[in-house]
């Protein structure tokens, strides 16, 4: 009795060509994913905004439709007040106070920043008075501001400046101390003289964490610039929201609220842009 012997089971071959096609594919996949995603997220948010506001909440509390806008109305009294321009002047002066608080802040927390962290002698005397007044929250400096200043624009500065003040601070003196030890000796060892050694080596170093204090800095501007507006302004968004809610405008309070989230976006992206050539040896993100 002979054995039968069955064929041999091919194993499928996947082609080159194929696996290739399905790398570019994924990848292609991923780039849109990483720069879309986000808005799609907006998107999808606004959309069901707008639904709520336009279908469930006028059925479930029409009091209630009052307070919560669509979108769609928010976007047309953003057209009606760019159109007359007033939109444009708040946005305009609300920039305007925290471009200048924060250049303000960045000539003296950067240069103090790096004192402290590399002459621990020089810490030793400002860092308990830093620790003092860090937790005293900027709101807390609105009446006496005003009793100090008045209303205008010198105590939107200064209490933008609280604000924006302790970030870039604390990050610049981490940048200053988490610089590796082996460039410093180096650095040492080729007798750099004290100034290119600051220059050259630790402002350098510290950039990194510089620039995300500068970014974080920047993001707290303008939560604080929102608070001095609403107190002690006669203009800027702030004032513009405060306005609105005498008038029951919710269309305009959520206006407000959304140009003052485009502008910390576009202020974040054009640092970001300006940080990139001098961080080009950075391995790191700054996304």
């Amino acid at each position: 009795m002979s054995a039968t012997t069955s064929p041999p089971k091919t194993v499928p071959t996947v082609d080159s060509q194929e696996l290739e096609d399905l790398d570019t594919g994924s990848s292609r996949w991923e780039e849109l994913e990483k720069r879309y995603a986000g808005i799609v997220v907006i998107v999808g948010l606004l959309a069901l905004w707008e639904i709520f506001a336009q279908v469930i909440i006028p059925r479930i509390n029409p009091q209630l439709a009052v307070l919560i806008p669509p979108p769609s109305k928010v976007f047309n009294a953003a057209v009606s007040s760019a159109g007359s321009g007033e939109l444009l002047e708040h946005v305009w002066e609300s920039s305007k106070r925290v471009l200048i608080a924060w250049g303000l802040v960045v000539v003296v927390a950067v240069p103090l920043g790096i004192a402290m962290g590399w002459w621990s002698r020089f810490n030793s005397y400002l860092e308990k008075l830093i620790e003092l007044l860090r937790p005293i929250p900027p709101l807390a400096w609105i009446p006496i501001s005003i009793l100090w200043f008045g209303i205008g624009l010198t105590q939107n500065l200064f209490i933008i400046m609280i604000g924006t003040f302790f970030p870039v601070l604390l990050n610049t003196i981490h940048g200053v101390r988490g610089i590796d030890p082996i460039l410093i000796r180096a650095a040492r060892n080729f007798d750099a003289p004290p100034a290119k050694m600051l220059w050259k080596v630790v402002l350098r170093g510290a950039l990194p964490s510089i620039f995300t204090g500068l970014r974080v800095g920047l993001g707290v501007a303008w939560m604080v610039l929102v608070a001095a507006e609403l107190v002690a302004a006669t203009s800027g968004l702030g004032f513009m929201i405060q306005d609105a809610r005498n008038f029951l405008r919710t269309d305009i309070i959520f206006m407000g609220m959304i140009m003052i989230g485009i502008m910390g976006i576009l202020m974040d992206w054009v640092l970001r842009l300006l940080a990139r050539p001098m961080l080009a040896w950075y391995h790191g993100t700054l996304e």
